[in-house]
């Protein structure tokens, strides 16, 4: 049975990883060995901070809506259960981007909240 040849195939594998590699700083870019190596690295990198994007975005918005419930003089966890007595289900992106964007909408969620509790 003749041998397997692995020109093609290797070529390929390797090409690949330095096209994902291009840009990085020194033999990273250059050398397969170490392009493998961090590419694997970087490929971790991204699958957890697609995540941790998530809970950082959600953190800016609970602070975005605290400091806007504090002006009208009541804190972050008072201002939603507040309005979740009212029977307000607005989420955080909303009510955070009322904060910024319209804050006298958002003084009058506040005063709902604060009937409700």
């Amino acid at each position: 049975m003749p041998r397997v040849k692995r020109s093609t195939t290797a070529k390929k594998k390797r090409r690949t990883v330095l096209a994902r590699a291009k840009g990085y700083y020194g033999a990273k870019s250059r050398t397969y060995r170490a392009a493998k190596e961090q590419t694997q690295h970087s490929l971790q990198y991204v699958y957890r901070d697609r995540r941790n994007k998530k809970r950082e975005i959600r953190r800016l918005w609970i602070v975005r809506i605290n400091a806007g419930a504090r002006i009208s003089g009541l804190s972050y966890s008072v201002f939603m259960h507040g309005l979740k007595n009212a029977g307000i289900t607005l989420d955080r992106k909303v009510l955070s981007d009322m904060a910024i964007t319209d804050p006298a909408a958002f003084a009058k969620l506040v005063e709902l909240a604060k009937t409700a509790v």
